[in-house]
């Protein structure tokens, strides 16, 4: 067994405690998705907490390479966090230029032994700030007691990315627009908000790619087999897929040239995009809530 086999395996048996030379220090567990392979791994990190939010820094031991799980996360951004007993998926978001050196201090501040590492190398050492990824609680139904609760909460999740999506590329084009006005030039090279907003749009279209593969393969065909009337409405469902998949492309292409967009341009194929997914969303809750309301979530043992 590998050493941070062992730590992760008494990590989950005694509640997020370990001992050894992580003993009394702040760990949590972080799984990410193979950016070559598609699959799991877990990796003990420590972490600092800042303004509500769990930050991770790649310091590799102040290698001159990031780590295997950073390589990840820019792939695949949602990622799994353990902290203690408590578990919950999040957003990994790499912090950017200022931001980076000012949450690098941070760290420095609680954990001195990162200034080390970066001494060590001549990268600079990434700083991932862990965005706990759910809807608010003002768009969830009260409890999932059905499967059409399962489909609201899912949904409303999308909602939020999309709207997450918005206010950061808004909020790029702010920052570029404010730093262009104060260097009397034009200037495309600013970080800004940029990878902020790739990484929410990597996990919108990723999270929205998953539900649409679960439909396609169970829910649709179980509603055939069992609700036979809905047979041409889940077939305009399926196409409507179709159309999502390619507007999920035209979004990541749009986002991939942020920095040299033009802001209004960008915002208005942005805005366009999000009234046809939202439109898809709300026809299928249309459609199926009526049905998937009367099903019980999770199903019953037969």
């Amino acid at each position: 067994m590998s050493f941070n086999q062992s730590v992760i395996e008494e990590f989950r048996a005694r509640g997020g405690k370990v001992g050894g030379p992580f003993e009394g220090g702040a760990l949590l567990l972080l799984t990410t998705t193979g950016a070559r392979s598609g699959k799991e791994h877990t990796t003990p990190l420590g972490y600092v907490r800042h303004d509500g939010r769990l930050l991770v820094v790649g310091s590799a031991g102040g290698a001159d390479r990031h780590p295997a799980w950073y390589h990840n996360l820019l792939a695949h951004p949602m990622v799994r966090v353990e902290v203690g007993t408590d578990e919950y998926h999040a957003i990994a978001v790499p912090a950017e230029g200022e931001r980076r050196d000012r949450l690098f201090a941070e760290v420095v501040r609680v954990a001195p032994g990162y200034a080390d590492y970066q001494e060590r190398t001549s990268r600079t050492i990434p700083v991932v700030v862990l965005e706990r990824s759910g809807p608010d609680a003002a768009d969830l139904p009260e409890a999932i007691a059905d499967f059409g609760a399962k489909l609201l909460e899912i949904h409303a999740w999308l909602r939020a990315q999309l709207r997450a999506v918005r206010a950061e590329a808004a909020a790029y084009f702010a920052d570029r627009a404010d730093r262009e006005d104060r260097a009397d030039r034009v200037d495309r090279s600013v970080p800004g908000l940029g990878l902020r907003i790739r990484q929410h749009c990597l996990a919108f279209c990723e999270s929205l790619e998953f539900h649409h593969t679960s439909e396609d393969a169970g829910m649709f065909p179980m509603l055939e087999q069992h609700h036979p009337g809905l047979r041409a409405a889940i077939d305009r469902m399926r196409e409507e897929h179709v159309t999502v998949n390619r507007i999920k492309g035209e979004l990541l292409g749009l986002l991939g040239g942020v920095r040299d967009a033009d802001p209004d341009r960008f915002l208005a194929e942005l805005d366009r995009m999000t009234d046809e997914l939202t439109a898809h969303l709300d026809h299928e809750e249309t459609v199926l809530l009526p049905v998937l309301a009367r099903m019980p979530f999770p199903p019953l043992a037969r």
